[in-house]
């Protein structure tokens, strides 16, 4: 097994990352978007090159595996050192450890980048994603209960959050 490698997204990485997050989107409550999204839709959730809410592919062998992103939590400024972090891989990369190292590269940009808190947005169900958080320090600070409907089902939402230690940040 090659050892995950990771690269800022360019616009080159949009159709195999849309091509992940479809897939998502169609067969888990992983997302709660419910219909796929276009090209344009997924270039403004990577935002490549956005000087501080970050987009990564994780590859392997340069292959690519999935990706890892900042995200700008609220809009207003007193959330501007406060990011959401979100994992995604392609379904033959789950479980192997990827994802772990992914999200601690994207705590390292994140505490780079000046941010104090990330959150993750999980859905309940998604057992596997509570527990990668868990195991990396994130501790669960609400839940929403019954937000999101798929699939059928309401869904209930958690947070999970991590204060990330860093020296240069007031």
């Amino acid at each position: 097994m090659t050892e995950p490698s990771f690269r800022p997204a360019e616009e080159r990485d949009l159709p195999g990352i849309l091509e992940i997050y479809n897939g998502y989107i169609l067969n888990t409550t992983a997302t709660f978007h419910i219909r796929p999204v276009a090209l344009e839709t997924m270039r403004e959730i990577i935002r490549p090159g956005h000087p501080l809410y970050r987009s990564f592919v994780v590859e392997e062998g340069g292959v690519l595996r999935g990706y890892v992103l900042l995200m700008r939590y609220h809009e207003r400024e007193a959330y501007d050192r406060t990011a959401e972090v979100t994992v995604y891989l392609a379904p033959d990369a789950v479980s192997r450890g990827i994802g772990g190292r992914a999200l601690c590269f994207i705590e390292g940009v994140a505490a780079q980048s000046g941010f104090h808190s990330l959150l993750a947005a999980i859905c309940s169900e998604n057992i596997a994603s509570v527990r990668l958080f868990e195991r990396h320090g994130y501790f669960q600070c609400a839940r929403l209960r019954e937000v999101g409907e798929k699939f059928g089902r309401r869904l209930d939402l958690l947070f999970y959050e991590k204060i990330l230690a860093n020296e240069n940040q007031g």
